[in-house]
């Protein structure tokens, strides 16, 4: 069996499913939203976001939306990504496994406190 190239996600990837989990965003929106949804301590540059957006796309775990017009921008159009139903069990899956890790890393009192 072929090795996915998504398995294990990279970290890269499970924010960007993260951030199109809410609304379809554009590249330079899921930037923002990924450093908005980690307060900053992650910051995805060009070439991680595209190759990663590429990726998830060839995977089915996004899909490219119509191009739309910026308002902000004139007529310059950018195009927008959005979660599929295959994308969204794969977040799951991933939240699933990292929740896990945080009550194994409790009950060997290297976490405390709540965080799931």
């Amino acid at each position: 069996m072929p090795k996915r190239k998504l398995d294990p996600l990279p970290s890269a990837a499970f924010h960007i499913l993260l951030a199109l989990a809410g609304e379809d965003l554009h590249g330079y929106g899921i930037m923002r939203q990924v450093a908005e949804q980690t307060d900053g301590r992650m910051r995805l540059g060009p070439g991680t976001l595209y190759s990663s957006i590429q990726t998830l796309l060839e995977e089915k775990f996004i899909e490219e939306v119509d191009l739309r017009e910026d308002a902000k921008l004139g007529h310059e159009r950018r195009r927008y990504y959005r979660l599929t139903s295959a994308g969204r069990k794969l977040a799951r899956s991933e939240a699933e496994r990292l929740a896990g890790l945080l009550r194994v890393a409790r009950s060997k009192k290297i976490l405390r406190g709540d965080y799931v």
